[in-house]
Protein backbone atom coordinates (compact mmCIF):
# COMPACT_ATOMS: atom_id res chain seq x y z
CA UNK A 1 0.00 0.00 0.00
CA UNK A 2 1.76 3.29 -1.14
CA UNK A 3 -0.66 5.38 1.26
CA UNK A 4 1.23 6.64 4.69
CA UNK A 5 -1.00 5.87 6.94
CA UNK A 6 1.02 6.10 9.59
CA UNK A 7 1.29 10.23 9.16
CA UNK A 8 -2.24 10.10 9.28
CA UNK A 9 -3.11 12.56 12.83
CA UNK A 10 -4.85 15.30 13.98
CA UNK A 11 -5.04 17.00 17.68
CA UNK A 12 -8.03 16.94 19.28
CA UNK A 13 -8.93 20.84 20.32
CA UNK A 14 -12.50 21.02 20.39
CA UNK A 15 -11.70 22.00 24.34
CA UNK A 16 -14.44 19.86 26.18
CA UNK A 17 -13.88 18.20 29.26
CA UNK A 18 -15.14 15.12 30.88
CA UNK A 19 -14.98 14.32 34.54
CA UNK A 20 -16.83 12.68 37.16
CA UNK A 21 -17.90 15.26 38.87
CA UNK A 22 -19.40 17.06 35.96
CA UNK A 23 -21.22 13.94 34.60
CA UNK A 24 -24.22 12.75 35.08
CA UNK A 25 -24.89 9.82 37.81
CA UNK A 26 -27.80 8.16 35.42
CA UNK A 27 -25.74 6.85 32.19
CA UNK A 28 -28.62 7.12 30.39
CA UNK A 29 -29.27 11.21 30.91
CA UNK A 30 -25.83 11.40 30.68
CA UNK A 31 -26.22 10.13 27.10
CA UNK A 32 -29.58 11.96 26.21
CA UNK A 33 -27.25 14.93 27.19
CA UNK A 34 -24.77 14.15 24.62
CA UNK A 35 -27.26 12.92 21.87
CA UNK A 36 -29.06 16.06 22.13
CA UNK A 37 -26.05 18.19 21.89
CA UNK A 38 -24.87 15.72 18.92
CA UNK A 39 -28.09 16.20 17.24
CA UNK A 40 -28.07 20.22 17.72
CA UNK A 41 -24.22 20.55 16.31
CA UNK A 42 -25.80 18.86 12.90
CA UNK A 43 -23.55 15.85 13.40
CA UNK A 44 -24.26 13.41 10.04
CA UNK A 45 -26.17 10.74 11.23
CA UNK A 46 -26.31 11.63 14.99
CA UNK A 47 -28.47 8.03 15.75
CA UNK A 48 -25.99 6.44 13.71
CA UNK A 49 -24.72 3.13 15.98
CA UNK A 50 -21.84 0.34 15.62
CA UNK A 51 -23.51 -2.43 16.53
CA UNK A 52 -21.37 -5.46 17.48
CA UNK A 53 -22.59 -9.17 17.85
CA UNK A 54 -20.34 -12.70 18.44
CA UNK A 55 -21.29 -16.14 16.35
CA UNK A 56 -21.75 -18.89 18.43
CA UNK A 57 -18.07 -20.28 17.62
CA UNK A 58 -16.24 -16.98 18.69
CA UNK A 59 -15.89 -14.95 15.76
CA UNK A 60 -17.22 -10.97 16.41
CA UNK A 61 -19.03 -9.35 13.52
CA UNK A 62 -20.18 -5.19 13.17
CA UNK A 63 -22.19 -3.42 10.88
CA UNK A 64 -23.68 0.03 11.36
CA UNK A 65 -27.86 0.68 12.25
CA UNK A 66 -29.99 3.18 12.94
CA UNK A 67 -30.75 3.75 16.89
CA UNK A 68 -34.71 3.86 17.27
CA UNK A 69 -36.20 4.58 20.49
CA UNK A 70 -34.22 4.94 24.30
CA UNK A 71 -37.26 3.79 26.25
CA UNK A 72 -37.38 2.33 29.91
CA UNK A 73 -33.37 1.97 30.32
CA UNK A 74 -33.07 -0.11 26.52
CA UNK A 75 -32.07 1.11 23.74
CA UNK A 76 -34.28 -0.06 20.63
CA UNK A 77 -33.20 -0.95 16.77
CA UNK A 78 -34.81 -2.74 14.26
CA UNK A 79 -33.58 -5.23 11.52
CA UNK A 80 -34.16 -8.64 9.58
CA UNK A 81 -34.45 -11.57 12.73
CA UNK A 82 -33.03 -13.61 9.43
CA UNK A 83 -30.64 -11.55 9.42
CA UNK A 84 -26.13 -12.07 10.12
CA UNK A 85 -26.90 -10.55 13.39
CA UNK A 86 -30.33 -11.48 13.99
CA UNK A 87 -28.90 -15.25 13.80
CA UNK A 88 -25.86 -14.06 16.20
CA UNK A 89 -28.30 -12.62 18.67
CA UNK A 90 -30.67 -15.69 18.51
CA UNK A 91 -27.41 -17.71 19.94
CA UNK A 92 -25.51 -15.28 21.89
CA UNK A 93 -27.96 -12.28 23.45
CA UNK A 94 -24.76 -10.34 24.58
CA UNK A 95 -24.10 -7.08 22.23
CA UNK A 96 -21.84 -4.21 22.42
CA UNK A 97 -23.52 -0.24 20.55
CA UNK A 98 -21.23 2.37 19.47
CA UNK A 99 -21.65 6.06 18.53
CA UNK A 100 -18.79 8.42 17.19
CA UNK A 101 -19.61 11.72 16.87
CA UNK A 102 -16.56 13.80 14.90
CA UNK A 103 -17.46 17.31 15.18
CA UNK A 104 -18.30 17.16 18.83
CA UNK A 105 -14.65 14.77 19.54
CA UNK A 106 -16.67 11.93 21.24
CA UNK A 107 -17.56 8.31 21.52
CA UNK A 108 -20.37 6.41 23.97
CA UNK A 109 -19.51 2.48 24.36
CA UNK A 110 -21.95 0.65 25.34
CA UNK A 111 -22.31 -3.17 26.54
CA UNK A 112 -25.30 -5.58 27.36
CA UNK A 113 -27.70 -7.87 26.41
CA UNK A 114 -30.45 -7.53 23.65
CA UNK A 115 -33.84 -9.59 23.47
CA UNK A 116 -36.47 -9.16 20.95
CA UNK A 117 -39.01 -6.36 21.34
CA UNK A 118 -42.52 -7.60 21.86
CA UNK A 119 -44.64 -8.05 18.29
CA UNK A 120 -46.77 -5.03 19.06
CA UNK A 121 -43.82 -2.18 19.48
CA UNK A 122 -42.04 -3.94 16.73
CA UNK A 123 -45.95 -3.45 14.65
CA UNK A 124 -45.77 0.07 16.00
CA UNK A 125 -42.38 1.39 14.52
CA UNK A 126 -43.07 -0.61 11.20
CA UNK A 127 -46.50 1.20 10.58
CA UNK A 128 -44.05 4.38 11.13
CA UNK A 129 -41.73 3.27 8.50
CA UNK A 130 -42.52 5.00 4.95
CA UNK A 131 -44.36 2.86 2.77
CA UNK A 132 -41.19 1.98 0.21
CA UNK A 133 -38.99 0.77 3.75
CA UNK A 134 -41.95 -1.64 4.32
CA UNK A 135 -41.70 -3.33 1.21
CA UNK A 136 -38.22 -3.59 1.20
CA UNK A 137 -38.54 -4.94 4.67
CA UNK A 138 -40.61 -7.78 3.29
CA UNK A 139 -38.81 -8.86 0.23
CA UNK A 140 -34.97 -8.64 1.42
CA UNK A 141 -33.62 -11.90 2.61
CA UNK A 142 -31.09 -9.64 4.53
CA UNK A 143 -27.13 -10.49 4.46
CA UNK A 144 -28.04 -13.27 2.03
CA UNK A 145 -26.13 -13.89 -0.85
CA UNK A 146 -28.13 -12.50 -4.23
CA UNK A 147 -27.14 -13.50 -8.10
CA UNK A 148 -27.44 -9.64 -8.90
CA UNK A 149 -28.91 -5.96 -7.53
CA UNK A 150 -31.80 -6.47 -10.59
CA UNK A 151 -33.14 -9.43 -8.57
CA UNK A 152 -34.08 -7.79 -5.55
CA UNK A 153 -35.54 -4.63 -7.66
CA UNK A 154 -37.77 -7.33 -8.97
CA UNK A 155 -39.06 -8.56 -6.62
CA UNK A 156 -39.48 -4.99 -4.42
CA UNK A 157 -41.71 -4.03 -8.00
CA UNK A 158 -43.39 -7.53 -7.83
CA UNK A 159 -44.32 -7.04 -4.30
CA UNK A 160 -45.30 -2.88 -4.72
CA UNK A 161 -47.87 -4.19 -7.27
CA UNK A 162 -49.27 -6.64 -4.99
CA UNK A 163 -49.31 -4.22 -2.33
CA UNK A 164 -51.10 -1.50 -3.88
CA UNK A 165 -54.06 0.12 -2.38
CA UNK A 166 -53.55 -2.32 0.60
CA UNK A 167 -51.63 -2.01 4.12
CA UNK A 168 -48.98 -3.63 4.53
CA UNK A 169 -48.38 -5.63 7.45
CA UNK A 170 -44.87 -6.50 9.29
CA UNK A 171 -43.48 -9.82 8.17
CA UNK A 172 -42.73 -12.28 11.48
CA UNK A 173 -39.04 -12.08 10.51
CA UNK A 174 -38.54 -8.23 11.09
CA UNK A 175 -38.48 -6.65 14.11
CA UNK A 176 -36.74 -5.24 16.84
CA UNK A 177 -34.69 -5.76 19.67
CA UNK A 178 -34.03 -4.58 22.98
CA UNK A 179 -30.54 -3.57 24.18
CA UNK A 180 -30.48 -3.13 28.30
CA UNK A 181 -27.33 -1.97 29.35
CA UNK A 182 -24.67 -3.24 32.13
CA UNK A 183 -21.88 -0.82 30.88
CA UNK A 184 -20.97 2.65 29.19
CA UNK A 185 -18.48 4.35 28.37
CA UNK A 186 -17.74 8.33 27.78
CA UNK A 187 -14.85 9.11 26.05
CA UNK A 188 -14.11 12.53 25.18
CA UNK A 189 -11.17 13.28 22.19
CA UNK A 190 -8.39 15.82 24.52
CA UNK A 191 -4.77 17.13 23.34
CA UNK A 192 -1.67 14.82 23.70
CA UNK A 193 -3.95 11.68 23.46
CA UNK A 194 -4.90 12.59 26.50
CA UNK A 195 -8.71 11.49 26.15
CA UNK A 196 -10.80 11.45 28.95
CA UNK A 197 -12.81 8.29 29.43
CA UNK A 198 -15.59 7.48 31.95
CA UNK A 199 -16.81 4.26 33.12
CA UNK A 200 -20.05 3.45 34.12
CA UNK A 201 -21.08 -0.19 35.70
CA UNK A 202 -23.84 -1.48 37.11
CA UNK A 203 -23.96 -3.21 40.12
CA UNK A 204 -25.30 -6.45 41.35
CA UNK A 205 -28.05 -3.65 43.36
CA UNK A 206 -28.76 -2.39 40.07
CA UNK A 207 -27.25 1.02 41.17
CA UNK A 208 -24.49 2.76 38.51
CA UNK A 209 -21.02 3.52 39.61
CA UNK A 210 -18.65 5.81 37.69
CA UNK A 211 -14.68 5.43 37.23
CA UNK A 212 -12.17 7.28 35.11
CA UNK A 213 -10.06 5.50 32.67
CA UNK A 214 -6.53 5.74 31.44
CA UNK A 215 -6.36 7.25 28.02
Amino acid sequence: MGLELAKIRREYTFGNKLDISNTESDPFVQFELWLNEAIQIKELEPTAMIVATVSPDGHPSTRTVLLKGLENGEFLFYTNYESRKGKQLAENPYISLSFVWHKLERQIHIEGRAEKCPPEVSDQYFMTRPYRSRIGAIISPQSRVIENRMQIMRAFAKEAFKSAGREIKRPDHWGGFAVTPTRFEFWQGRESRLHDRILYLKGEDGKWQKERLAP
